[in-house]
């Protein structure tokens, strides 16, 4: 199926590739990680790489889908630069990841919930909309399968938060006295 004749994605395209995207973020919330799950493909809707969160996985802050498949993206491709490429995403993309999408030069990009926490795209602030940037998004659709997307995260973020999850977990014992804290990991190093 060939884009419109502007070049853009025709929306069955879109949609084919949400529904690649929604499949991502189940397995996400699958493995207890937030279900947002994004592709990056051409026009034609040909996929070039996909991914779902792994923040929790991979013990690294920026390991949202839209980075990992734009970094899987770039070494496929062989170049840092995506141009000609759409990414899919469920969920409005924050600013970290829409950064990254204006740095990668993709050309456009589709998604599906808003985001009213983190959204960079309308919903917390428009980062797209900023003067002086050297790239901006050739094709940009918000909602796509919107109801699909927000019922991941709604559905996910009820569950969590179920009376008889956190009723079932033992709570701590408290530490005999004089001894430490209960470590919740290593100190940060003092800055010089």
């Amino acid at each position: 199926m060939a884009p419109d004749p502007d070049g853009f994605p025709l929306p069955a395209v879109i949609e084919n590739l949400m529904r690649v995207s929604l499949r991502e973020a189940q397995g996400a919330a699958t493995a207890g990680e937030v279900p947002a799950g994004a592709v990056v493909a051409d026009r034609e809707g040909a996929i070039v790489s996909r991914a779902r969160n792994r923040v929790i996985a991979l013990q690294d802050p920026t390991a949202h889908a839209e980075i990992l498949a734009i970094r899987e993206a770039a070494r496929l491709v062989g170049n840092y630069r995506l141009n000609g490429l759409i990414l899919v995403s469920t969920l409005e993309p924050c600013p970290m990841c829409l950064a990254a999408i204006l740095h990668a030069r993709l050309d456009g990009l589709a998604y599906g919930a808003r985001e009213p926490k983190w959204g960079a795209l309308g919903s917390l602030l428009d980062l797209s909309a900023l003067p002086g940037l050297n790239h901006r998004l050739r094709y940009l659709q918000g909602g796509v399968l919107a109801g699909e997307a927000q019922a991941q995260i709604r559905d996910f973020f009820r569950e969590r938060r179920k009376p008889s999850r956190l009723q079932g977990e033992p709570p701590e014992a408290p530490a005999p006295p004089g001894a430490p804290a209960p470590s919740r990991g290593p100190a940060p190093a003092p800055f010089p």
